[in-house]
């Protein structure tokens, strides 16, 4: 499991002073990414236009490029503004399948600090049930603190 306090530390020490959303989100996800063997693959899918997420900043093999609010785990954390934890991916209806080896998905919305849903952080992994409750709670701090401060 990931050092959350540590990484949080870290994020928070690379992204001091920085505004830019895109680097950012390319430095949250280089860090997240690097520092747990169950992720996979990791990165925002950006808000570019209304109920449209598009690929951003992000670690592993290639992403979808384009995903609809009412597709997927990602569309489904963006149309809600809830977490989505997802211990299998084959069971979620609708998931779309970027990578053939996910197995299991955290999604988190990326809210600025006006509020506005920015993005949503996608963490797959080649492992079923990777992720936690723990893992959710974590992230969304990390992210509370990053984006919304």
């Amino acid at each position: 499991m990931a050092d959350y306090t540590l990484l949080s530390k870290t994020i928070a020490a690379l992204t001091e002073g920085e505004t830019d959303e895109v680097a950012l989100m390319a430095t949250v996800a280089c860090e997240l990414h690097h520092a747990d063997d169950r992720f996979d693959w990791t990165g925002f899918y950006r808000v570019t236009e209304p109920r449209l997420l598009k690929i951003g900043p992000y670690q592993g093999g290639h992403g979808c490029l384009v995903i609809p609010f009412d597709r997927g785990v990602c569309g489904a954390a963006a149309r809600t503004g809830q977490v989505q934890l997802v211990p299998d991916v084959d069971a979620f209806p609708g998931h779309i399948a970027c990578a053939s080896s996910t197995r299991s998905e955290i999604v988190l919305p990326v809210w600025d600090k006006q509020g506005a849903l920015i993005a949503v952080l996608d963490i797959d992994s080649d492992k079923p049930a990777a992720f936690t409750d723990e893992d959710a709670s974590a992230l969304q701090q990390i992210l509370s603190e990053t984006f919304s401060r």
